[in-house]
């Protein structure tokens, strides 16, 4: 099959929804189409060239590579402009299907015909976003609607009228490469590796606690921050966040006098598994309101890949306990809390700091888990019986 993927917002980017489009792109001709991506053409360097294969590899911790064509994207036509230029791109390649999480070309590509597959991570929103939605739901294009989580399923059946033919809506959360995290040193090795080749300021034999991802309002800095305080013989090591928010993490820190936190700020997607490794333990300590990158309120429907590489890394998981992450946690392969009580937090991980067998137990039910939220196994999901 012949798959055009429509990007919604700019390749290179580090942006969470620019990461999981490359992931796909990869999964989709892992599973044996053939595969083009669509990306607005970005005014950083829409006077020079594109950036080189071996930069987005490294970015986006990529294997296979694909074809990019960046198109205009005038930002006062709200991604119309765009959304139709990307149509016309397909047709003019042949492609079979036209994949994408942007509402404007689903909606285009649905009225016209062309079978069209929409992937959602929100209910619509804005002035126009139930309109679009609904004008790809009418149109004689639409073929597949792909839900990040059950919970967000149930909620666009109960605002929409969807379709009910069999198949048409799909529960599909994201993925994360396997292979990428087979055989990853034990966290002493991984810190002491991190030590030599990243310059990073770790123990290689102190107890470690780690986060990867944004450092938007809702991530669960400040519970860190508390957790850090509350155990000075552990050491926290968090990877991402923009320059400054990572700057105003550590002068946080430095506040406080904290000597067991470090903050590395952004890592390439090809470097992250070892990052992760270095850790005993690995938090997510999402808040009930969660910022996304474009702001709003993630919470309800969120579906992060760092959950999925969590699992697969083999480290047991301290989750907050928002609903939607039960779909894929569970007592055997995490501990979830309370977001709003830290003394929970610190508790729950000083028992797991004495007790190794709980943590092995914990990480062994998280790699078995793992297996079945492969980006190819998604990616099978998706396009089965299109």
């Amino acid at each position: 099959m012949k798959i055009a993927l429509v990007a919604p917002s700019d390749i290179p980017s580090r942006r969470a929804n620019s990461v999981q489009v490359m992931k796909m792109a990869q999964a989709m001709i892992a599973c044996g189409h053939a595969v083009r991506v669509a990306a607005p053409l970005s005014q950083a360097w829409a006077s020079g060239a594109p950036p080189q294969w071996g930069e987005l590899a490294k970015l986006y911790g990529l294997r296979q590579s694909f074809e990019i064509s960046w198109l205009p994207a005038r930002p006062a036509l709200r991604g119309y402009g765009y959304g139709l230029a990307a149509l016309g791109w397909a047709r003019r390649w042949g492609a079979d299907v036209l994949y994408t999480r942007l509402p404007q070309a689903a909606a285009l590509g649905s009225l016209s015909g062309m079978p069209t597959v929409l992937e959602a991570h929100d209910l619509p929103a804005g002035k126009t976003g139930p309109l679009l939605f609904r004008l790809f739901l009418s149109g004689r294009g639409a073929r597949r609607l792909v839900a990040i989580t059950q919970a967000l399923a149930d909620d666009l059946a109960k605002h929409y009228r969807l379709p009910q033919r069999a198949g048409f809506v799909v529960v599909a959360p994201d993925g994360v490469d396997l292979e990428r995290f087979a055989q990853l040193p034990e966290p002493a090795e991984a810190r002491r590796r991190l030590r030599s080749q990243a310059g990073l300021a770790l123990r290689e034999q102190v107890f470690t606690a780690g986060y990867s991802g944004h450092l938007y309002a809702g991530r669960g800095v400040e519970l860190i921050l508390q957790m850090a305080q509350a155990l000075p013989e552990v050491q926290f090591l968090l990877a991402g966040g923009e320059p400054e928010q990572v700057q105003r993490l550590r002068q946080q820190a430095a506040s406080l006098a904290l000597n067991n936190l470090v903050a590395v700020g952004f890592v390439d997607n090809q470097a992250l598994p070892l990052y992760q490794a270095a850790c005993d333990v690995l938090l997510m300590p999402y808040q009930k309101q969660v910022a996304g990158s474009s702001g709003g309120n993630i919470a309800p429907y969120l579906s992060p890949m760092k959950l999925f590489e969590y699992l697969a890394c083999g480290r047991p998981i301290l989750s907050s306990d928002l609903p939607v992450l039960a779909e894929v946690l569970h007592a055997g392969n995490s501990i979830r809390l309370p977001a709003e009580q830290p003394g929970a937090w610190v508790q729950a991980l000083q028992a797991l700091q004495s007790d190794p067998q709980k943590c092995a137990t914990l990480a062994a039910q998280g790699r078995k888990d793992a297996l079945q939220y492969s980006w190819k196994a998604r990616c099978r999901r998706i396009f089965e019986a299109i």
